[in-house]
């Protein structure tokens, strides 16, 4: 398997916070979101300014992206975070090196594999990709990467979205969808992880539940669970200054 170097930005100082981006977003996503550290926001295959590869779909490959990512700018171990996609291949960074993790930020997102019916919801949405680009993809997922109060009230970030929705490259949709279909169940990744680690979920997220969020913080050790109100799945683009709150004073505690 080949390695692909993973266009990033960075800003802030201190500790280093990788943080990975939701499906099928980029790293342009975190952008208003201010926490007083050092934020590394990579773009994951094919998304932003990264190359797709020729490897087949697989998480795994993205989280050696992540790895080799950290190596190259000299980092042995990082908090590391992930919304939606990006908690996915958090988890399974974790599965394959926990020693470089020093502390965990799980964002709408889940543990558990797809069920059957989600799996091939996810390799339609490949072929469709495939087939008629993503345009009309934005349109399909919007009503549920936002929650309600977004979608009347805040029709900046509904744009937004939707723009970074639109720009995700056809192929890297499919491939994506694909490695996210094959993923496995992760509660045994979270209870073996001894580290500090914060779930935060949107109190209106429909795909990731706050009753799954819930049963994650109960999974990890040292797990705890904070909802972000009024706000769905992409609850750090929906609100980045309740979501912001929640991760500075969890990094506050780590010192």
């Amino acid at each position: 398997m080949s390695r692909v170097e993973l266009a990033h930005t960075e800003r802030g100082t201190g500790r280093p916070l990788v943080l990975l981006h939701a499906f099928p977003l980029s790293s342009a996503m975190w952008q208003g979101l201010e926490l007083p550290c050092r934020v590394i926001a990579p773009d994951q295959r094919g998304f932003g300014g990264s190359p797709l590869g020729a490897d087949p779909p697989s998480l795994g490959e993205c989280a050696d992206d992540v790895l080799a990512l950290m190596d190259r700018l000299g980092l042995e171990q990082v908090a590391l975070g992930g919304l939606s996609m990006g908690g996915y291949v958090a988890m399974e960074l974790l599965r394959r090196a926990p020693g470089r993790v020093s502390a965990l930020l799980l964002a709408d997102t889940k543990a558990q594999a797809d069920t059957a019916e989600q799996r091939e919801g996810r390799l339609r949405t490949a072929e469709a990709a495939e087939r008629e680009g993503t345009a009309q993809l934005a349109d399909q997922v919007l009503p549920a990467l936002l929650g309600g109060t977004s979608l009347d009230r805040r029709l900046g970030v509904v744009a937004r979205v939707r723009d970074l929705v639109a720009a995700a490259p056809p192929a890297t949709v499919a491939w994506a969808s694909r490695a996210m279909a094959g993923r496995p169940d992760s509660f045994d990744v979270l209870r073996a992880t001894q580290v500090p680690a914060l779930v935060v979920v949107g109190e209106q997220d429909v795909l990731s539940p706050v009753a799954q969020a819930q049963q994650m913080a109960d999974a990890l050790p040292q797990g705890r669970l904070v909802v972000v109100p009024e706000a769905g799945h992409l609850s750090a683009v929906e609100d980045p200054e309740a979501f912001g709150a929640a991760v500075t004073a969890f990094l506050d505690e780590l010192g």
